[in-house]
């Protein structure tokens, strides 16, 4: 069994949000997939699926970005997942926009979503697809990760959809080395 986590907050109000880009990529494979049914609990929304014949559970923490963790540990519990099968897909400040990094374990990077799942993961062995948002060092960083992508940004984010679903599809079958190999791109 896996978990793909894509983060992000909750609510109208954080769409197209740069802190949002997890739901945005997730959202649009769930879509080109067909995998509409989700089912809610209180601090998240997630589907189960079967694909190649494993069972997957897509997820969406709600509790806001910097508490995904709690959500993500609880899921991990209740599925036993171990923890080496858990993919989560964010966003990057220190990628150039559009960027793709795939990571298989490592710190936090400052990026308080995956510093929340490290500390009720108890670990930092957790697969990661980091996707870049640039940075705009005039503004402060919460200002920035949640300010919305300019109609120019998310064409070029839109334009990365196939290749983050080829990934997505890749991780149920390809060893995770090999992903980080093909996949995984220099910041320029």
């Amino acid at each position: 069994m896996k978990m793909i986590v894509a983060l992000g907050n909750p609510g109208e109000e954080y769409r197209n949000t740069r802190h949002n880009t997890g739901f945005y990529f997730l959202d649009a494979y769930l879509k080109e997939k067909g995998f509409f049914d989700w089912k809610k609990k209180p601090r998240a929304k997630y589907l189960e699926k079967f694909v190649n014949n494993e069972k997957i559970i897509f997820l969406e923490p709600l509790s806001f970005m910097n508490l995904s963790g709690e959500v993500v540990a609880d899921f991990q519990k209740y599925y036993d997942i171990p923890t080496e099968n858990i993919l989560v897909i964010c966003d990057d400040l220190d990628l150039s926009l559009g960027k793709i990094k795939i990571k298989a374990k490592g710190s936090c990077g400052g990026h308080n979503g995956l510093r929340n799942i490290e500390l009720h993961l108890k670990t930092q062995n957790y697969k990661r697809i980091k996707i870049g948002i640039s940075n705009d060092k005039e503004k402060s960083t919460i200002d920035y990760v949640l300010g919305k992508f300019s109609k120019k940004e998310l064409q070029q984010l839109e334009q990365l959809i196939p290749k983050v679903n080829q990934i997505l599809d890749a991780f149920f079958v390809t060893d995770f080395s090999v992903l980080m190999s093909k996949y995984s791109e220099k910041n320029r």
